[in-house]
């Protein structure tokens, strides 16, 4: 496939709701030595997408404005230093932003093989989440077999994600959720028991533990969780926030942070340089990529929409309606 000049690809000309998305066209970008051209097939939709487009996430300097942290699709074109892969491979990968378009450039470190017996839709949903939780979750949060691990938002993307490679790592899961529909499909992907945070306390989880609590958890909601995750957390737990859907000012009591000995931390992805990356690429290849394989892993996909509905995509993910991850397809020029 030889790549056209230019590309379909999903802009806004302002911040806002779902609606300022627009389907427009856009110049192919050059390579850099050490990056691949993919025909897209399918893209990830994530939260920090829709932040990018309410103006509260904005890309890093010399990233594209255009949406999007991950593709699966075709590689059409290598730079000069690329060694891993070759033209015609399948890949998916995890880019800083140009997902939501019918050709993505990634750097090749940031490339995976498409997993056997997956689609490219499938793929797509992967790379940022998997990225996210084995980075927060293994490399930084030091996952071992026998820990509690707490995951807030069991049922998104990043949820979904965590509580299964908790769970396959030996762990025991605990998770909160919006529904019993929710917490039940928790449960099927591995958490013992899933709060619904309408009616449940997760600290709760206590009682079932031996009074030990979490040694791990994954928080995307921010707001009231933060000081009842400080409550529930065991001795010398790891607190890891990653988003906060009910607000980053809270106002807390830290004085059992010193008597726990807890560590509160957090990350962003996006704004990892590329050796950082690299490493969490490699070790997402070596761990969890035969797990995928294997079938122990399953990814969730809820919807899948065509790229030029990207707007319906933004919708139904504010909704918080979605279990698992939104996918855009689309059919490279």
């Amino acid at each position: 496939m030889t790549p056209p000049r230019d590309t379909a690809c999903i802009t806004f000309q302002r911040h806002g709701g779902p609606e300022v998305m627009t389907l427009s066209r856009r110049p192919l970008p050059d390579l850099a030595a050490d990056e691949v051209l993919i025909a897209v097939r399918a893209a990830g939709v994530n939260r920090p997408d829709i932040l990018q487009r309410q103006g509260l996430y904005p890309p890093p300097p010399g990233v594209t404005d255009i949406p999007g942290l991950e593709v699966a699709g075709t590689i059409v074109a290598i730079g000069p230093a690329v060694t891993d892969y070759h033209i015609g491979d399948p890949v998916c990968a995890l880019l800083s932003g140009g997902g939501y378009s019918h050709y993505a450039v990634a750097n090749q470190s940031l490339c995976l093989p498409l997993p056997r017996r997956l689609d490219f839709s499938t793929a797509a949903s992967l790379p940022e989440t998997c990225f996210t939780v084995w980075f927060n979750l293994v490399m930084r949060g030091d996952l071992k077999a026998g820990d509690t691990v707490l995951v807030h938002g069991g049922s998104g993307g990043i949820g979904c994600t965590a509580i299964q490679i908790a769970a396959l790592l030996g762990a025991t899961v605990f998770a909160t959720a919006g529904s019993d529909e929710k917490c039940r499909y928790c449960e099927t992907l591995g958490a013992a028991k899933a709060f619904n945070y309408h009616r449940e306390d997760f600290r709760d989880l206590k009682a079932l533990n031996d009074g030990r609590g979490a040694d791990l958890i994954l928080d995307v909601v921010g707001g009231d969780n933060v000081q009842k995750n400080i409550k529930v957390a065991a001795p010398k737990g790891r607190i890891i926030s990653l988003a906060f859907l009910e607000g980053s000012k809270v106002s807390v009591d830290l004085m059992p942070v010193m008597l726990k000995q807890l560590i509160l931390t957090g990350s962003t992805l996006r704004s990892q340089p590329i050796p950082v990356k690299s490493e969490i690429a490699r070790n997402v290849r070596e761990k969890l990529w035969p797990l995928v394989e294997s079938g122990r892993f399953h990814p969730q996909v809820h919807a899948q929409f065509p790229l030029a509905d990207a707007t319906a995509a933004h919708r139904l993910m504010e909704s918080r309606e979605h279990i698992g991850k939104i996918v855009l397809t689309c059919q490279p020029d």
